[in-house]
């Protein structure tokens, strides 16, 4: 292999895969990338095994070939170059030397053929998607996923692909995040995809750096998402995802309208003193007004209160605190619809305007 490519092509390709690459120094082949030159352009790919980043960058290539690399001594070797100039990359007697004007360097490689690829059979099914949609529907409900659920498929986001939407669904017992957005897709069936933690940050983290179109590929048990320049191949987790419809509370006849800056302000307030570990908030829902109240083991207290929009019979519901900002930091539109049966059920929070986003909070006794 040698090459000539600009600091800052190589620099960005490598910034696009370094969240993939294996952090902790086992020496392993999954710390290393592999690296590719072909024709006139360079491909850099990094693998943890369930979720696999590629990136291209042209290059002037006057010798192809395809190596393996410290992945974090390149990257930070490229950062350290001036900006603007050009390196030189080739390979020798199982090692690369890297020049760029006065600056040397030679690193170790392993074999191509030992680098893992999670792979890639044809389209099952196959849809581009706005990047703002996709990131949209990400952002409003990845929040809600489970960290570290014995129920393994709770740890990842779940995507629900029919013939007229797709919609992304988080839950980790407590909480309910979903968000649906209508598109036609070619599909016979429902489809259910449960894509694991990292994937879903891996994917927002790219949707969210473009406005260019994605295109979206689902394969067996594999997701395969791309645009530009970068692709990205996700294992997706197997097991199949709760009845997330049963969860969605039906005929709650009390329903509260408020300011989201206001109500979002006012427990940020009251969390301040909540027990910190149980972040326990009691609401009061009286006619035009909410009193948010909290209390810890120091005998500490806070105390809110809001105008809203209520005209019906005194409710006292308590809630963990921080799963309603959660919601409340998501929610878009300027009103927000509270929407409960009793102080034992639990609570559908909505945007005041029609929107897809539908979250459910469980209540807690205090």
């Amino acid at each position: 292999m040698k090459i000539s490519i600009e600091r800052e092509n190589l620099l960005l390709a490598l910034q696009a895969v370094a969240n993939i690459v294996e952090k902790r120094q086992t020496g392993s082949i999954l710390s290393n990338v592999l690296f590719a030159a072909e024709g006139e352009n360079v491909s850099i790919t990094a693998t943890d095994q369930e979720v696999e980043a590629v990136a291209r960058s042209v290059a002037k290539i006057s010798q192809e070939g395809v190596l393996t690399v410290s992945g974090r001594k390149l990257l930070d070797i490229c950062r350290s170059l001036p900006a603007q100039s050009l390196v030189q990359i080739e390979e020798k007697d199982k090692k690369i030397r890297i020049q760029s004007g006065r600056s040397r360097f030679v690193l170790s490689t392993l074999p191509a053929t030992d680098y893992p690829s999670i792979g890639y059979a044809t389209d099952e099914i196959a849809f581009t998607i706005d990047s703002a949609v996709l990131q949209g529907l990400i952002a409003s409900t990845q929040f809600a996923m489970a960290h570290e659920d014995v129920r393994y498929y709770l740890n990842g986001l779940l995507l629900e692909l029919n013939e007229t939407s797709i919609k992304a669904v988080a839950t980790d017992g407590h909480r309910l995040a979903l968000n649906e957005h209508s598109m036609p897709l070619d599909l016979k069936e429902t489809r259910q995809l449960i894509v694991p933690r990292k994937g879903v940050n891996e994917i927002q983290r790219l949707a969210s750096h473009t406005t260019a179109p994605i295109d979206v590929g689902i394969s067996a048990n594999v997701l395969r998402v791309s645009v530009l320049n970068q692709t990205l191949t996700v294992k997706l987790v197997d097991g199949k995802y709760p009845d997330y419809e049963r969860v969605l509370p039906k005929g709650g006849d009390k329903i509260i309208e408020a300011d989201r800056e206001t109500t979002k302000s006012a427990l940020q307030r009251t969390s301040i003193l909540s027990n910190e570990k149980f972040r326990g908030v009691r609401l009061n829902f009286g006619k035009g007004v909410l009193k948010a109240s909290a209390h810890n083991p120091e005998q500490e207290e806070a105390e809110e209160e809001i105008e809203v929009s209520y005209d019906g019979e005194p409710l006292e519901i308590g809630f963990n605190v921080s799963y309603l900002l959660d919601v409340l930091s998501v929610l878009q539109g300027d009103t927000i619809r509270f929407v409960l049966s009793d102080s034992n059920s639990s609570c559908l929070i909505q945007a005041g305007k029609e929107s897809g986003a539908k979250y459910v909070v469980m209540p807690m006794r205090l």
